[in-house]
């Protein structure tokens, strides 16, 4: 079995969209998926995007994928990396493509002077936790992640407030 990781590129979009819904499946949010192929296309290989995009093969067949940008840190003063998503395909894994794939990404971020590399998980799932756990990855229980995005961000960018909870999500 051999493990490649490569970037991605343009011609990839349908694959790794496919593999966004796998993961929205996965997740139980399926119907939180609006970005279409093209969409998937135009903002992740634009000339101007902030996000990176990596494919995982076992043999040369694609398993899974990667999506990851680089931030900031105040408190360390140097870049960080967000991993927005990092998904292999059921039938994969264990296979040891996760693992590669994440350690690809921990390369990247040291080779681009990223003081850490972050992501986070649903709590709920167990097994990706228990996976964080088994690489020395360290829970921030600490922090709440809050999100402004729809109808609550386009009303606060306004200087409304959206109260309907539906309107926030």
């Amino acid at each position: 079995m051999n493990i490649t990781i490569r970037p991605a590129l343009p011609d990839d979009a349908a694959l790794i969209h496919a593999y966004i819904t796998e993961l929205a499946i996965y997740e139980r949010a399926e119907h939180e998926v609006i970005a279409s192929v093209d969409d998937v296309r135009q903002s992740l290989f634009a000339a101007d995007s902030p996000a990176r995009g990596l494919i995982c093969a076992i043999d040369g067949q694609p398993v899974g994928y990667a999506i990851y940008f680089l931030s900031y840190s105040t408190w360390l003063g140097r870049k960080g990396m967000y991993l927005e998503d990092l998904y292999i395909s059921p039938s994969h894994r264990g296979s040891g493509a996760g693992k590669a794939l994440l350690r690809h990404l921990a390369q990247v971020a040291v080779e681009s002077g990223c003081g850490r590399l972050e992501w986070s998980v649903l709590d709920w799932n167990e097994p990706a936790i228990q996976f964080y756990l088994s690489i020395g990855a360290k829970p921030q229980d600490e922090w709440v992640r809050y999100r402004l995005a729809g109808a609550g961000l386009q009303a606060f960018a306004a200087g409304e407030v959206a109260t309907s909870p539906a309107a926030i999500s």
